[in-house]
């Protein structure tokens, strides 16, 4: 019996069919291809009227599906489209997952065979970037800024992994953090005259934390007349200042020549005059480049994954090591000492929403390979609180008009 469904694929067929004759590219210009749609639907509909051409049923409903298929992810599109949805994953074409506030849930799409390479082939055409036999993992990001991942056979057993991270920005400052629960007042008054002041800062978290949200509202707080250089794998970081370069990593090409990996834009960076530097996400060797920078005077701030600032600073201390042979723990250990000043844990609670968990102070001093840390702020009861400690260099703060003690007392602003 003819179906909605097969009013659907008649319609995709002609769309299809035209936008090859006028030569048309949906990604690259979807106007003219909107247009396109809704007047093929609109012919369909009076056509079908008169003919034994399947019924449409609802027509909006049928260019909405259409469009999704010639000029967006197929059955994807309707997750990236909702606002809740914070990431999308694909196990095997009939398990597909999202992330809402949070939480995990397993969906009802059902891809068809060969459905979900179609699709990832789709996705990676505007990045420039590839995935084959002989680069199995692909980091990419979408138009939308979303970032995706894949794997494919014979990393993982027998289907494609596919994970679509969006960018969902709830938050653009401190202050919207502090109308979403993230931390209190009192907190962000301190983080904003910590960025100000020229602290390096160093955001830890497990994945989907909201380590990048929290770092894109510090860059918030950096004063308008700095020069800010960022560094990432992808383009995820929105400096809303008025003198910004972004750099990002470039994968290898086809003869495996041309890559640049994090390191080097670390290195790249430093030559561009910053006035502060940022890196998304410090992973590997990269860790000592940023350091050195650091030591030097430059201010920054970066993520890393750990599951508390203790283990955020130990880690530190680890990945220069990646570096070479010739770097060892006498060098490191006290360099992120002097170098890191202050350490904002984020994690995310059973019911998806995400806190500062603590903001711990280095001091600047280590004994026997372990470096002193204070607590300015810790978790008591499910809530951030003032603990006993203080951040290094006072005279930083007072220079750029902050009363120290009055921020840590009660988030009162120097007169």
């Amino acid at each position: 019996m003819p179906t909605a469904t097969s009013a659907l694929e008649v319609v995709d067929g002609e769309v299809r069919e035209l936008i090859r004759r006028r030569g048309l590219d949906p990604f690259v210009d979807p106007a003219p291809v909107r247009v396109l749609v809704r007047d093929v639907v609109a012919d369909y509909a009076e056509r079908s009227l008169a003919s034994a051409l399947p019924p449409i049923g609802d027509p909006d409903s049928v260019v909405r599906d259409v469009l999704d298929r010639v000029a967006g992810y197929g059955p994807l599109q309707r997750y990236l489209d909702d606002p809740e949805i914070e990431e999308i994953w694909v196990n095997e074409p009939g398990r597909v997952f999202v992330a809402r506030r949070g939480r995990s849930e397993l969906t009802t799409t059902i891809l068809g065979a060969g459905e979900l390479a179609d699709l990832v082939e789709r996705m990676l055409r505007t990045s420039g970037r590839r995935i084959d036999m002989s680069t199995p993992f692909v980091d990419a990001m979408l138009p939308d800024g979303s970032r995706l991942h894949v794997v494919i056979p014979d990393i993982t057993r027998r289907h494609m992994a596919v994970n679509i991270r969006k960018f969902v920005l709830q938050a653009h400052s401190l202050d919207e953090l502090v109308a979403l629960g993230t931390l209190p007042p009192q907190a962000a008054r301190f983080l904003e005259a910590a960025v100000a002041a020229g602290l390096n800062i160093l955001i830890a978290g497990g994945t989907q934390a909201g380590k990048t949200t929290l770092l894109n509202c510090l860059c918030a707080a950096i004063p308008a007349r700095e020069r800010v250089i960022t560094c990432e794998e992808v383009f995820e970081l929105r400096v809303p200042l008025p003198d910004v370069v972004a750099l990002q990593t470039r994968q290898p090409n086809l003869e495996g020549a041309g890559e640049i990996p994090l390191r080097r834009l670390v290195k790249e960076a430093l030559r561009m005059r910053p006035s502060r530097l940022v890196v998304g996400e410090v992973r590997q060797e990269e860790c000592l480049d940023l350091l050195i920078a650091l030591n030097s005077g430059l201010p920054g701030m970066c993520t890393l994954h750990a599951n508390s600032a203790r283990e955020a600073v130990v880690k530190m201390c680890t990945l220069p090591l990646l570096a070479g042979e010739n770097i060892g723990h006498a060098f490191v250990v006290p360099t992120v000492a002097a170098s890191v000043d202050l350490v904002v844990h984020v994690g995310i609670d059973p019911d998806g929403r995400r806190r500062v968990r603590e903001i711990v102070a280095v001091p600047g001093r280590a004994e026997d390979g372990v470096i002193e840390l204070a607590d300015v702020f810790t978790s008591r009861d499910g809530r951030l609180v003032r603990a006993s400690g203080y951040p290094p260099h006072p005279e930083r703060f007072a220079a750029h008009g902050f009363d120290l003690s009055a921020l840590l007392d009660g988030g009162r602003w120097a007169s």
